[in-house]
């Protein structure tokens, strides 16, 4: 694939050199209150509250697998690739206390993309509070490569896990899903970045959704919905040794385009990049949590594996078939 390194207004410079690119990223980073000492030394030192255990999780970023620079603005990835941690710790239904970036650079890749995608990661760290403590730069051979570590706290012993679910439990999705995988599917017919398509691609963790959840004992067991609603859910089920049915007609399908058409279940199935909440309860919880809308999609089965109530009233196998390592790339 061909890279225009002046497409999109970009100029053609290389990136800083490392130490002015740490200094102009140690700028732009406020601090928090869970930061004792933060950009500057050979570790950051967090503050974590009395009575709670470390979360902790990495996730990779990475041009050609994740993204595109052709396709995807830079201060999308940059949310995209905090969004992605943030997302994990709202599914543990754990408070995020600090994030760490390693971020590495092609010598095409300009500044002002560098400085974009920083906008876009740090506005998003803003919204929740959560400062960037840390990481690490370095240069890439060919592309970028961007890894997050977001640290978060939970009270002792409180963390949803995704091996808590029990059959009778029912199950639940918030938000709209399918909404990103349009989008990308989208990207791939027109080769370019509308500006409807970079709004779906602009993932807002439920961080809160989590956390009011956990301090209500409501989630049985939880995952976040990056890969897909078949895959992950899968994972629950293979936590929790379980199986799940899931009725087709209660999915809440995104609605995009001018005329607002629903997707298709497919995209809702299977998609991923949604960042909405997946959970068990064997309780009834309220159809709108923390503000955001909550869906009950089926049941937790003592029998395994996992199957679909299609539209036509027909039970089928559901298998998990959305996003996999090492089984597709742009």
């Amino acid at each position: 694939m061909g890279q225009n390194p002046t497409a999109h207004g970009y100029s053609s410079g290389m990136p800083l050199h490392e130490k002015a690119l740490i200094q102009r990223i140690r700028r732009q980073a406020p601090g928090g209150s869970s930061v004792v000492k933060g950009i500057g030394d050979d570790c950051a030192v967090l503050r974590v509250p009395p009575g709670h255990e470390l979360l902790v999780t990495t996730d990779f970023t990475i041009e050609k697998v994740h993204f595109r620079r052709d396709w995807h603005r830079p201060d999308a990835v940059g949310r995209r690739c905090l969004a992605r941690g943030l997302s994990d710790i709202a599914a543990m239904g754990g408070q995020a206390r600090a994030a760490f970036l390693s971020l590495a650079l092609a010598s095409d890749v300009p500044q002002k993309w560098v400085d974009r995608f920083m906008t876009g990661l740090l506005s998003l760290a803003d919204e929740f509070h959560v400062p960037l403590a840390g990481g690490d730069t370095a240069q890439s051979p060919v592309g970028i490569q961007a890894d997050i570590v977001v640290v978060g706290s939970v009270p002792r012993g409180k963390s949803v896990l995704r091996s808590g679910a029990r059959p009778g439990d029912q199950i639940y999705v918030s938000g709209e899903l399918g909404g990103a995988a349009a989008a990308l599917a989208r990207l791939a017919a027109e080769q370019s970045m509308g500006r409807e398509a970079s709004a779906l691609l602009r993932p807002h963790p439920r961080l809160a959704v989590g956390e009011w959840l956990r301090r209500r004992g409501l989630a049985s067991a939880m995952i976040d919905l990056s890969d897909g609603l078949s895959t992950d859910l899968a994972h629950i089920c293979e936590e929790s040794h379980v199986g799940a049915e899931i009725d087709a007609e209660a999915i809440p399908l995104a609605r995009v385009g001018q005329q607002k058409k629903l997707v298709a279940l497919d995209l809702a199935l299977h998609g991923g990049e949604d960042y909405e909440l997946l959970f068990t309860s064997s309780q009834n919880v309220p159809a709108r949590v923390a503000g955001v809308r909550v869906t009950r999609i089926g049941r937790i089965t003592q029998a395994s594996g996992m199957r679909l109530l299609d539209p036509n009233g027909r039970m089928r196998e559901l298998q998990p078939q959305g996003w996999e390592h090492f089984r597709a790339t742009f």
